[in-house]
């Protein structure tokens, strides 16, 4: 059992809480029971595991799903709170291993249908917000810029309560190749912006379609703008300057999502 919050090891693996940390270790965290078991749900792969006694005596049939191979470390609760970004621990800390973020995503494959491309977002818990979402309402992709949050924040993943592990975030590595291709392969672009031309519930959603959504101040930039087919807005009473993103993220997925939802006949505004 490590007892000490200053032991070596204890010590390299808080290095996990920075993104230069789990970039250098190949390494990110996976804090709480729920999340752990989403991750062995989705059989991601995982690098150790670290609990307390107390935990591993309330969740017996949750340790016994842990893969063979996998080191399992008893740990005290000074050690625990250490290892862990949140304040209050449940238990028990992971480590997964970090896989790579693929530039040339699934947006390229036949069965691609929605999708979300991010550009310069910093907060995770919105990012995390966002993630959630797309999954609930079917997207099959979803892809941030490299100045954007860390694909695998702590909080990121929290916030998308478990949902992650089913559609974990890529690095957009080059945009214009990535739109471009998106374009050869008859996928539409729709932009979110102040400025555009028609309300988001006017267009059709249900092509194959890739949502562009701005940094929480600034927007899109005019380079991501100048790729989309579509610029839509998100009607709104005049006092109230601007959405949350990931409000406006729900708002368009949840439109095409209803739009799928009907039968297949010809588009009709409204």
């Amino acid at each position: 059992m490590i007892t000490s919050p200053k032991n070596p090891r204890i010590r390299e693996l808080r290095q996990l809480h920075s993104p230069k940390g789990r970039r250098e270790q190949g390494l990110f965290l996976i804090e709480g029971t729920h999340l752990l078991t989403e991750a062995l749900a989705a059989h991601w792969p995982l690098h150790s595991l670290y609990f307390t006694p107390d935990w591993e005596r309330h969740h017996p049939i949750l340790c016994s799903g842990i893969p063979t191979g996998v080191p399992t470390y008893a740990v005290s609760e000074a050690v625990l709170q250490v290892l862990a970004t949140t304040t209050t621990p449940d238990g028990v800390v992971a480590l997964a291993h970090r896989r790579p973020f693929a530039p040339q995503p699934e947006a390229h494959s036949p069965a691609f249908r929605l999708g979300l491309a991010l550009e310069t977002l910093q907060d995770p818990g919105n990012v995390g917000t966002i993630l959630r979402t797309a999954v609930a309402a079917g997207a099959d992709g979803l892809w941030l810029t490299p100045d954007s949050v860390d694909p695998d924040h702590p909080k990121l993943l929290r916030a998308s309560v478990g949902q992650w592990f089913h559609l974990p975030p890529r690095v957009l590595g080059d945009p214009e190749a990535f739109f471009a291709a998106c374009h050869h392969q008859g996928i539409q672009i729709l932009a979110t912006t102040s400025q555009g031309s028609r309300i988001y519930w006017e267009v059709d959603l249900r092509p194959p379609t890739l949502i562009l959504l701005g940094n929480e101040g600034s927007g899109l930039s005019q380079g991501w703008l100048d790729w989309a087919d579509h610029h839509v807005l998100i009607p709104m009473h005049p006092q109230v300057e601007s959405l949350n993103v990931g409000i406006s993220a729900g708002l368009i997925l949840y439109e095409a999502y209803r739009q799928r939802q009907q039968s297949p006949q010809p588009f009709q505004k409204g």
